[in-house]
């Protein structure tokens, strides 16, 4: 009788064993999916607006993100269009950038200690010294670049260019910036880049991204001109 209740206790202990390991299971698994899921939300809330890609499109993005995540967006577009007009305005930094003579460790000391000095942030930093120990601190430019329509789109701003036979009046370029606006998917500020053609005659041609619309006399001409009479 002794044998048979020990081994009902050794039974109802292993059941209860069971359970206990089988409710940590449950619970640890629940953990897990809840940080893998809070993990993926915060990845996404400081995923880039728009998809980008190409080698320089890596550094922008990884840049956006560690800029959102520390909400420094603005700050780094502002420290980025420094350095850009930076190696536009001065030969001698502009040189050290294309300068494929500096070894890389040398060139990321160099850039840190002269970012260092300005104040300029960390994220900045890492991403001048991660350019430059990958032998691409001359590609600097273009992720600036990469970086701003990052931003823009961010802002839902859009670049149009609009191209006319004589210089637009501010009314005129205001009144095609609205109507772009209308039209189009901006929700920000419409960013217009205005260019004179004599070629074209008269009215406009407008470029917003990959898409041209061409409203030019020239154009209506040469259509005509293909009609057959």
């Amino acid at each position: 009788m002794f044998s048979a209740l020990a081994r009902k206790s050794v039974s109802s202990s292993a059941s209860s064993a069971a359970v206990v390991r089988n409710a940590t299971v449950v619970r640890s698994t629940a953990v897990r999916s809840f940080a893998s899921s809070e993990a993926a939300d915060d990845k996404l809330k400081h995923a880039p607006p728009v998809s980008v890609y190409g080698t320089v499109a890596r550094y922008a993005n990884a840049t956006y993100s560690a800029a959102s995540k520390q909400g420094l967006l603005d700050q780094v577009e502002s420290e980025l269009n420094g350095l850009a007009k930076a190696a536009k305005d001065s030969q001698a930094f502009s040189q050290f950038l294309e300068n494929p003579l500096i070894s890389r460790n040398d060139k990321s000391s160099l850039i840190e200690s002269i970012l260092q000095e300005k104040n300029i942030s960390v994220i900045t930093t890492n991403l001048c010294t991660t350019l430059a120990g990958n032998a691409r601190l001359n590609e600097l430019t273009k992720v600036v670049s990469t970086y701003s329509t990052l931003m823009k789109a961010k802002r839902g701003e859009v670049d149009a260019t609009i191209i006319s036979a004589d210089p637009l009046t501010k009314k005129e370029t205001e009144q095609v910036a609205a109507a772009i606006k209308a039209t189009s998917k901006a929700t920000g500020e419409v960013i217009i880049s205005s260019k004179v053609d004599p070629s074209i005659i008269g009215g406009i041609q407008v470029q917003i991204g990959d898409q041209f619309l061409d409203l030019s006399i020239k154009s209506r001409i040469e259509e005509i001109s293909r009609m057959s009479i």
